[in-house]
C-alpha cells in the first residue's frame, strides 16, 4: 500500500515515522506519467534503502515554454497503480502552492554556474535554475539518505551532483541506466506525443549516437567529421538538431587530449516533440 501525502505536514509526519523505525530513505523525484524507466529507478531505490519515497510534481519553473508545460502528459491514477505495484511506501504529490507558497517569483532559487549554462542550459534558458530549485526544496522536505536520477537526463544528473557537493547536502546520488525501447529509443514521457511516423523515425537519434561511439572509440581523429555527418543525416530524416556534442564526463567540457571517459549528448526536435539522449564512451586510443 502506497501512502499519499499532498502537504508538507503530511510528508514530514510520514518521514518522521519511518525515521523512528530506524529506516533509511531513498527518494525518486518524478514528474509523473510513469514508464518502465521510472520503475527501474524505484527498484534501484528500494534495493539501496529500507523505504522508497517518490514525488510526482510537474514543475512549472523548469519549463521555458508554456506550450510544453501544458502538453506534458499527466496520468495520476495510472501512476498511483504503478507505485502500489512497485511497493513504493510513500508518494508525495504536491501542488504549486505547496511547492511555492509565495509564488515562483518570490521563491529563493538555486543556480549551478557553468554546468547549468551549456547544452540544455543554452537551449532552455532558466531550465536548470528550475530543476536545481525544485530538487533542493524536495531534498529539504524529504531529507533522504539517497536519491536516484536517471542517466537519460545526463546533464541534469551531473548538475544535481554538483549542487549536492557544493551545498554539502548529506544525500548520496545514485545514477540509473537509461531504459530503452526494443528499437533503442530512450524511454520518455514525451514519446507518447510522437505520431506513428515520427515514432518510426525517432530511434535514429540513438543510432546516430551509436555510430559516433564506434568512430570515437576506434578513430578519434574522425570525431568532428562523424558528428557533422550525423547532424546532416538527422536533419534529412526530419529532426531539427539543437546540439549533438562530444564532451568529457567529468565536467561536460570539450574533451582534451588524453581524456578517455567521454559522453556524446544530443537534443533534437521531431515535429513538436523534443527528444534528448546520450551515450557514454570509453576512449582507449
Amino acid at each position: 500500500m502506497t501512502r499519499v501525502a499532498d502537504s508538507v505536514a503530511a510528508l514530514r509526519r510520514a518521514v518522521a515515522a519511518f525515521r523512528q523505525q530506524g529506516a533509511s530513505i531513498a527518494f525518486v523525484p518524478t514528474m509523473g506519467n510513469l514508464h518502465r524507466g521510472h520503475m527501474r529507478l524505484m527498484d534501484q531505490a528500494r534495493q539501496a534503502a529500507d523505504v522508497c519515497v517518490v514525488s510526482i510534481y510537474v514543475n512549472p519553473m523548469q519549463f521555458n515554454q508554456q506550450a510544453d508545460l501544458a502538453a506534458y502528459p499527466r496520468t495520476p491514477d495510472a501512476d498511483r497503480d504503478k507505485l502500489r505495484q512497485a511497493g513504493v511506501q510513500l508518494l508525495f504529490e504536491p501542488d504549486d502552492r505547496t511547492m511555492y507558497p509565495h509564488g515562483m517569483d518570490q521563491q529563493t532559487f538555486v543556480e549551478v554556474p557553468h554546468l547549468g549554462d551549456m547544452l540544455e542550459g543554452e537551449h532552455r534558458p532558466g531550465h536548470f535554475r528550475g530543476v536545481a530549485t525544485v530538487v533542493n526544496r524536495l531534498f529539504n522536505l524529504v531529507q533522504p539518505d539517497i536519491a536516484v536520477f536517471g542517466k537519460k537526463d545526463y546533464q541534469q544528473l551531473m548538475l544535481i551532483r554538483k549542487m549536492v557537493a557544493d551545498l554539502a547536502m548529506p544525500v548520496t546520488i545514485l545514477a540509473g541506466e537509461t531504459e530503452r525501447e526494443a528499437d533503442g529509443l530512450a524511454m520518455s514521457s514525451r514519446n507518447a506525443r510522437l505520431s506513428s511516423e515520427q515514432r518510426r523515425i525517432a530511434p535514429r537519434l540513438h543510432e546516430a549516437l551509436c555510430e559516433i561511439r564506434e568512430v570515437v572509440a576506434k578513430s578519434p581523429d574522425n570525431t568532428r567529421k562523424v558528428v557533422k555527418k550525423s547532424i546532416q543525416d538527422l536533419g534529412r530524416t526530419g529532426f531539427e538538431v539543437e546540439y549533438l556534442s562530444l564532451r568529457r564526463r567529468s565536467d561536460l567540457l570539450p574533451p582534451q587530449p588524453g581524456d578517455q571517459q567521454l559522453v556524446v549528448l544530443a537534443a533534437a526536435v521531431l515535429g513538436d516533440v523534443r527528444l534528448i539522449d546520450n551515450m557514454e564512451i570509453e576512449q582507449t586510443s
